[in-house]
C-alpha cells in the first residue's frame, strides 16, 4: 500500500468538513426545494436525516446522501466510516437501508490502489448489513470525497423523526463523544496508538440498532449526532419538538482516550464554529462541558427521546445506551441547559 497521506489532500476532516451551521442557514434561507409535492412526507423543513416519500401502499421510501473528506490516512477505514455514517441516516429514522450508490471524488495524484481500498471498506460495511452497493459516480477532484446515497424503506408506524419528543422524555445517546477531538489529534500528529485505535473503533461502529427502535412506539424521536455536535443536533430536536432539554455533563458518555484532549482543548476548527451558531440557545453551568457539546462527530451515536416507562428496558436490551438528561417544557430559559 502506498505511503501517500490522504490527509495531506484534505483541509477538512470527516463530518467536521460540513458548512458551519450559520452558513448553511444562510445558504438555504428562502429556498423551498420539495415543491410541496403531496407525496413528500418529510422534506427540508425540520433538519431530518432523510427525505421521505409515500409510495401510497402503506410504505415509505427513505432517501439520503452523505459524504465527507478523510479523517484518517488508512483508506480502508475511511471507506468503512463514510459508509457507516451514510447508512446511519436511514437507521436514525427507524428505517431499513436497502441500496446504496457511491459518491466519489478522487484526485488524480493519489494512487488508484488507495481509492480501491476506500471502495472495499464501503463494500464490506454494506455487505455486513445486507445492503447492495449497486453503483455510483466518480470525479477527478481536488480533495478526496467519499460517501453514499442510500435508499431505505420504513412504514408510517415505524418512522422516527427528530420531532416528537415530549416533556418528561429521557434523552439517550448510543455512542460516547470525542471522535472529533481524536480526529484532530490524529491529523495534527499528536495522537498516541491508543487514541488512534479508539478513533478507528468509533468511526466504524454501526448504528443499525436504529431499525429495531423504529418498532418501539414509546421512542418518540430520534436522530444521529454528526458534524454539528451533541448540542447542535439536540437543539434541532428541541426546536422540532417544541421542547427544551436539560443534560448532565457527568452523565455524558466519553471516549476515555479523548478526555485528556478535552482538558487540553485539542479541538477541531468546527467546534468553535458550531458554538458560534448556537451559543445563545445554550446555558452551560459547568465550563468543562464545552468541548463535549461542540465536538463534531463523524458517524456519531443515535440521540433518542424515549418515554420513562421504556428506558430501563431499552438500556437493558441495548447496553450501549446512556441516559444523559431529559426533555422539559419549553420555557424562557435557553433551549438547552447543561449542568
Amino acid at each position: 500500500m502506498s505511503s501517500t497521506s490522504l490527509l495531506s489532500f484534505s483541509k477538512g476532516s470527516g463530518c467536521g468538513c460540513k458548512l458551519p451551521p450559520q452558513s448553511l442557514k444562510s445558504l438555504l434561507e428562502g429556498l423551498s426545494y420539495d415543491y410541496d409535492i403531496e407525496k413528500i412526507v418529510v422534506g427540508n423543513q425540520l433538519s431530518d436525516d432523510c427525505s421521505v416519500y409515500d409510495w401510497g401502499d402503506g410504505s415509505y421510501l427513505l432517501q439520503t446522501v452523505d459524504f465527507f473528506t478523510p479523517m484518517v490516512n488508512d483508506a480502508y477505514t475511511y471507506g468503512c466510516a463514510a459508509a457507516a455514517n451514510a447508512l446511519s441516516d436511514i437507521w436514525a429514522m427507524g428505517g431499513k437501508p436497502i441500496m446504496a450508490n457511491a459518491v466519489f471524488s478522487w484526485p488524480a495524484e493519489l494512487p488508484l490502489e488507495m481509492g480501491r481500498e476506500v471502495l472495499r471498506g464501503a463494500i464490506d460495511v454494506c455487505k455486513n448489513v445486507g445492503v447492495a452497493l449497486a453503483g455510483g459516480h466518480t470525479v477527478d477532484g481536488r480533495e478526496p470525497l467519499f460517501g453514499l446515497s442510500v435508499t431505505g424503506r420504513v412504514t408510517p408506524q415505524t418512522l422516527k423523526r427528530n420531532a416528537g419528543a415530549l416533556p418528561g422524555d429521557f434523552i439517550l445517546l448510543s455512542k460516547p463523544l470525542g471522535v472529533g477531538m481524536l480526529a484532530a489529534a490524529y491529523k495534527r500528529g499528536i495522537a498516541d496508538q491508543a487514541q488512534t485505535q479508539a478513533l478507528y473503533a468509533s468511526l466504524t461502529k454501526l448504528n443499525n440498532i436504529g431499525e429495531a427502535l423504529g418498532y418501539v412506539p414509546k421512542v418518540h424521536a430520534m436522530t444521529d449526532v454528526t458534524g454539528f455536535g451533541l448540542a447542535g443536533h439536540l437543539l434541532e430536536m428541541c426546536r422540532a419538538s417544541g421542547c427544551s432539554a436539560v443534560i448532565d455533563l457527568e452523565k455524558l458518555p466519553k471516549i476515555p482516550e479523548a478526555i485528556s484532549l478535552a482538558s487540553s482543548f485539542v479541538l477541531p476548527d468546527n467546534a468553535t464554529r458550531n458554538w458560534n451558531a448556537y451559543e445563545n440557545d445554550v446555558q452551560i453551568n459547568n465550563a468543562a462541558a464545552f468541548p463535549w457539546l461542540c465536538d463534531p462527530q463523524t458517524n456519531g451515536g443515535l440521540l433518542v427521546a424515549a418515554a420513562q416507562e421504556v428506558v430501563e428496558d431499552l438500556c437493558s436490551k441495548y447496553p450501549e445506551f446512556t441516559v444523559i438528561g431529559r426533555f422539559t417544557e419549553n420555557s424562557e430559559l435557553p433551549l438547552l441547559v447543561v449542568n
